[in-house]
């Protein structure tokens, strides 16, 4: 394997460079595409997906904990039959003349990268190869650039010296044993509209100077309705880390509607867009660090309430808590998701059951008379550190009115790692302060936002 990545290395810098500037950062915004919207799947068909989505999500952040090598894309990968794995796409273009790119957004890794021309070897996806050489603006980055003797894995690594105006290559792997490798360049980005590239009307439009990955060789699990990532960890190659954000957010509408949701850098983190808020303050809660898994996002859980009952789990089940973009729904360790199972069956009151195809077991049969009148169900109330966030009946239930079933939208894992998905997160605007460490969110009606953009 090591033979065949140096080889990969070899091909590489042997490519044309060009000269790096850099330019500033600002306030920037861009719609997302949730990756399940326009399929024409049925409802219960999107629970079933996003149930394996949250599994194979789960599965990949705990292995990349504990691989040698750094984890640039923790937690992508398969779910199984045809699922796939990505969450929410990040439309942007990329170059002069701009060209269109889907990248997953993903608080769980760092690297921005997209698939580039000439393609060695690389997955399918539906829009064309971003061409380095039909860019004006596009600059690999030199081998003995201080950016590039920092990666784990390039031309210059390893103590050689590929010397004069080579290029920085890199080798990538990820926690699913995918792999991309590419060079290491700089281009304009294009923030806003529909980037759907050709000649627009760019020039009014927010446009940075980023460092990103562009992958000539990119096997895995990769799927086609994506051309790369953009990474949101807290790492120095992130998209925040490089336009020098001191905050993001973002507000996922339903994945239920084809409705754009909206992702902004920039701007001041209290800045939480009020005219699209509903009803219910803002709350804050710290962001924490962890040196293991130093690009994600940990919180201070410190326990749950399902109805007026706070289950009695004890606290320290809790200590590794993370808000993640790119897993689909909330994941708890085995003890406590049968704490909140348990307690969800003695307050429902229904008979269980299943729904058809899907990993969540959490289910009740409906009488025929939730035809007309929804069942009462509990409130679920997730206590943080200085904020309880009671979420909305829609972010935790799932109603199935044919098939006569209604699932808590949850799920257990192996571990000790709680993961707050997105599902949970609909229709909430939430704010990341990276400067001073703090999360903030607040009920919003995300399509407003999108309106604003």
């Amino acid at each position: 394997m090591k033979n065949q990545l140096v080889a990969l290395l070899v091909l590489l810098i042997a490519l044309p460079v060009r000269a790096v500037p850099v330019s500033g950062a600002g306030v920037v915004a861009a719609l997302l595409t949730h990756a399940d919207a326009g399929r024409g799947l049925a409802t219960p068909e999107l629970v079933r997906r996003m149930a394996h989505r949250a599994r194979a999500r789960r599965r990949l952040l705990s292995a990349s904990s504990h691989d040698e090598r750094p984890a640039v894309r923790a937690g992508l990968g398969t779910g199984g039959g045809g699922i796939v794995t990505n969450e929410y796409l990040m439309r942007l273009a990329v170059g002069t003349p701009p060209r269109p790119v889907a990248l997953t957004l993903d608080t769980g890794s760092d690297l921005v990268w997209t698939q580039c021309a000439p393609c060695r070897d690389c997955f399918h996806q539906g829009l064309p190869l971003l061409d380095p050489a039909a860019s004006s603006t596009y600059a690999a980055l030199p081998c003995g650039a201080a950016r590039c003797r920092a990666l784990p894995f390039t031309s210059c690594g390893g103590g050689r010296s590929w010397g004069g105006n080579r290029s920085c290559a890199y080798v990538y792997h990820y926690g699913d044993k995918s792999v991309t490798a590419g060079k290491i360049a700089t281009d304009r980005f294009t923030f806003g509209g529909d980037n759907g590239g050709g000649n627009g009307d760019g020039d009014s439009l927010p446009m940075r100077r980023l460092t990103f990955g562009c992958g000539h060789f990119n096997k895995g699990v990769f799927q086609s309705n994506e051309t790369g990532i953009a990474g949101f960890g807290r790492g120095r190659w992130s998209l925040p880390s490089q336009l020098n954000v001191t905050s993001f957010s973002y507000c996922f509408t339903s994945m239920f509607e084809s409705k754009s949701s909206l992702v902004t850098l920039g701007g001041e983190p209290a800045e939480l867009y009020s005219h699209a808020h509903l009803s219910g303050e803002v709350q804050t809660t710290p962001l924490l660090k962890n040196p293991s898994q130093p690009s994600l996002y940990f919180l201070s859980l410190k326990g749950i309430s399902v109805g007026k009952t706070r289950l009695p789990v004890p606290e320290a089940k809790f200590r590794s808590t993370i808000i993640d973009s790119g897993a689909s729904i909330t994941t708890l360790p085995e003890q406590v998701y049968e704490a909140v199972k348990a307690e969800f069956a003695a307050q429902v009151g229904l008979p269980p059951s299943g729904l058809e195809g899907s990993a969540l077991d959490l289910c009740f049969a409906l009488p025929v008379t939730a035809l007309w009148r929804r069942p009462a169900v509990p409130s679920l109330t997730l206590h943080l550190e200085g904020a309880d966030w009671e979420l909305p009946r829609g972010n935790y239930v799932f109603e199935d009115l044919g098939a006569r079933v209604m699932c808590v939208v949850l799920d257990a894992a192996p571990g000790e790692q709680t993961v707050i998905g997105n599902f949970q997160q609909q229709n909430t605007h939430v704010v990341y302060d990276l400067e001073n460490d703090r999360l903030s969110f607040a009920p919003a009606r995300c399509d407003s936002l999108v309106a604003s953009l």
